[in-house]
């Protein structure tokens, strides 16, 4: 047993190279980690790469309601997800920790709120029925792609505000280059200096032109005159901002981007894989199907969000929320060392049948009875650093499972395997779908 295991209660966890580990993490988390799970039980630690450092992974609800109550000044969210600085920037609310991220979350929560998802919806409405529009009876559907179609053009218009043709066309190549990240490329997220070779360096270039767009478009709105009368999501942070309505200091071009830029990678292929992963299972359940039909003619959001709810359960999007000790503490009853990462398992946790019955099976049902506990489900993480954007996440995706059912009926032949792919996990085929119109 090392020192470490000694003086702390590291629990147990596979024995092999943190490259080899690293490698499995990042290439195949659904694999690896229920079978880890089922080695070792509901903890267990993983060694991985840059450092290395420890990961310690929970899925009791217990530990979960523990780790997101504790102290953010000792649990450290930006830290954990520290990968994610070389594209998100250092002032993303994902990667600051303590004031920094308690002011940035400030200024940008009223841009979530309620009345802003009010005006929001309009507008997503129109961009998804565009590209239903273009849908025509007898089609197979790529579904992932098209979800990503729409989803893309919500972040464009709806939170860049960009709306002139023109425009839109010569940013989506551009960011959904910047969205295309496969495991090789997360390497050089831990090792910047990859960055100089090819393709590395190919997709920083690309990441620079996006950056020059994204500056220009705020200093444009920063000087436009109508500021007061946009509804999108970066005229509402250039208005919260601004030191006449608000004690705060208004956000600098850089600290724009960098929060951009988040709501971009963090809300753009969450969000489409989501509702491929729910028009795939609708499309498996024929009864479950029937009724969501039903839904969209009558107008039901509740039952078209629940079964975003459990196909977000079923399929989580991201594996796993993480926090980085910045001094010793006892987790779960272990004394863990600072600098452990502790990894509530979003995976695990959404599986564990002592929460959801029949865990394996898509049943909405579970989410319009109210008796989801707590810690249980939590796609969106939790605790004070739960995603500020999921009510416009579940908003968006009920909006555009309206529109495709009340126009279309959708088949799926054959169960869609997963595949990781950059830090979500995607339907490995695209979630093809027949449609039939109604």
């Amino acid at each position: 047993m090392s020192a470490a295991r000694e003086r702390y209660d590291i629990p147990a966890g596979p024995k092999m190279s943190a490259a080899r580990m690293t490698w499995k993490f990042l290439r195949d988390r659904a694999g690896t980690v229920p079978a880890y799970h089922q080695e070792f039980g509901d903890t267990f630690s993983l060694r991985i790469l840059p450092g290395p450092r420890t990961l310690v992974v929970f899925s009791d609800p217990a530990d979960i309601k523990e780790i997101f109550a504790a102290d953010p000044s000792q649990f450290h969210a930006g830290k954990g997800n520290e990968i994610l600085k070389p594209v998100m920037g250092e002032h993303s609310v994902l990667l600051t920790d303590d004031a920094e991220h308690q002011r940035a979350r400030k200024l940008l929560m009223p841009a979530f709120s309620g009345a802003s998802m009010r005006a929001y919806q309009p507008l997503v409405e129109a961009i998804a029925k565009v590209e239903v529009d273009s849908w025509h009876d007898g089609d197979s559907l790529v579904t992932l792609d098209r979800m990503n179609a729409i989803t893309l053009d919500v972040i464009l218009q709806v939170v860049f505000g960009v709306t002139d043709e023109p425009r839109l066309a010569v940013l989506r190549p551009k960011v959904n280059r910047m969205v295309n990240i496969d495991a090789k490329m997360l390497l050089a997220w831990s090792y910047p200096r990859l960055f100089a070779l090819p393709p590395w360096r190919g997709y920083f270039k690309n990441q620079q032109e996006v950056d020059k767009l994204l500056y220009a478009e705020i200093a444009e709105r920063r000087a436009a005159h109508d500021l007061d009368g946009r509804d999108d999501v970066l005229s509402r942070l250039l208005r919260v901002g601004d030191s006449s309505e608000s004690d705060e200091t208004p956000l600098t071009d850089a600290e724009m981007r960098d929060q951009l830029v988040t709501l971009l990678l963090a809300g753009h292929e969450t969000t489409a894989s989501a509702l491929s992963w729910t028009l795939h299972e609708l499309g498996r359940n024929p009864e479950i199907h029937a009724r969501a039909l039903v839904a969209a003619d009558t107008g039901d959001d509740a039952y078209l969000e629940a079964c975003l709810k459990e196909s977000m359960r079923l399929h989580p999007i991201i594996d796993f929320v993480a926090r980085t000790l910045q001094s010793d503490q006892v987790v779960a009853g272990r004394r863990l060392p600072r600098g452990t990462t502790v990894t509530p398992s979003i995976m695990l946790s959404h599986s564990r049948e002592a929460s959801f019955a029949d865990s394996h099976l898509f049943k909405p049902e579970r989410f319009t009875a109210g008796k989801v506990a707590a810690n249980t489900w939590i796609p969106f993480g939790g605790g004070v650093r739960r995603c500020i954007g999921a009510a416009f996440s579940l908003m968006e995706g009920t909006v555009v499972l309206r529109e495709v059912l009340q126009r279309y009926e959708v088949t799926a032949d054959a169960v869609a395997p997963n595949k990781l792919r950059n830090i979500t996990n995607v339907p490995g085929d695209k979630a093809p779908l027949r449609l039939l119109r109604r």
